[in-house]
């Protein structure tokens, strides 16, 4: 059996700023698939049914990066989606967020393990699945995104890179994706995203790019704030 961190909603206005206290559950549960529990994790569950179809609400996957690796989960709330929903309750899509533990690194088949446990659990439109991740993160959402291109909607890899080449390209060239990058990164530089944008523009990849000219290497707190990403999220569904 295994703690998880569930953080439950209870406003219905899509990015309210209002303050609510945020309530917070810890529960057991059985492990479906073993390999599935090498993640702890956050997940988002929206009381907003602004975007549920059918009964079921979109999911975004979010990857975070080096710095918040541990067995502090708080520290996945550092940043991006995770960072939002604690803020504003009323977040319309489930947000799935784990941990990767202290020097490790993302490992593609066990969250597609963790995705199909947690989706076997809740109310998640399949057809409505966006990945997301910056730095570490942004590397492995190109991999997971190469290894399951069938499974998202859309991704947005913020300042990752890839071993991308023509053949892993045309993997995921039908798969939407908003890659971002800033211009002075120092430390993943630019080119780690321009290369892959470049190979999946020479196979007719689906793909966007937005360079930030004068940011370092955050280039994901621009990219979450704004309301564009997930207007572009929920503009993509797999048939």
């Amino acid at each position: 059996m295994k703690l998880i961190f569930v953080i439950l909603c209870t406003t219905c206005l899509f990015f309210s700023a209002r303050s609510q206290s945020q309530a917070a559950m810890q529960f057991s549960k059985t492990k479906t698939v073993s390999i599935a529990a090498a993640y702890d994790y956050l997940l988002f569950t929206p009381s907003n049914m602004e975007l549920q179809e059918n009964g079921k609400s979109p999911l975004i996957i979010f990857l975070h990066g080096a710095g918040e690796r541990g067995d502090d989960i708080d520290l996945v709330k550092v940043h991006g989606p995770p960072k939002i929903v604690e803020a504003n309750k009323d977040f319309p899509f489930y947000v799935l967020s784990p941990q990767c533990a202290s020097d490790s690194w993302w490992e593609a088949e066990q969250l597609v393990m963790l995705m199909d446990e947690v989706i076997s659990m809740n109310d998640i439109d399949e057809t409505r699945i966006y990945l997301t991740g910056l730095s570490m993160g942004g590397y492995a959402t190109w991999d997971l995104a190469q290894l399951r291109p069938d499974r998202f909607a859309a991704i947005a890899p913020i300042c990752g890179g890839s071993r991308m080449n023509a053949f892993r390209a045309t993997l995921i060239k039908n798969v939407a994706t908003w890659a971002f990058h800033g211009a002075m990164d120092t430390v993943v530089p630019l080119e780690a995203s321009t290369r892959i944008v470049k190979a999946l523009k020479n196979v007719g990849g689906d793909v966007k790019f937005t360079i930030y000219p004068m940011a370092g290497h955050d280039s994901w707190t621009e990219t979450y704030a704004n309301p564009k990403l997930y207007e572009w999220f929920l503009a993509h569904r797999l048939k």
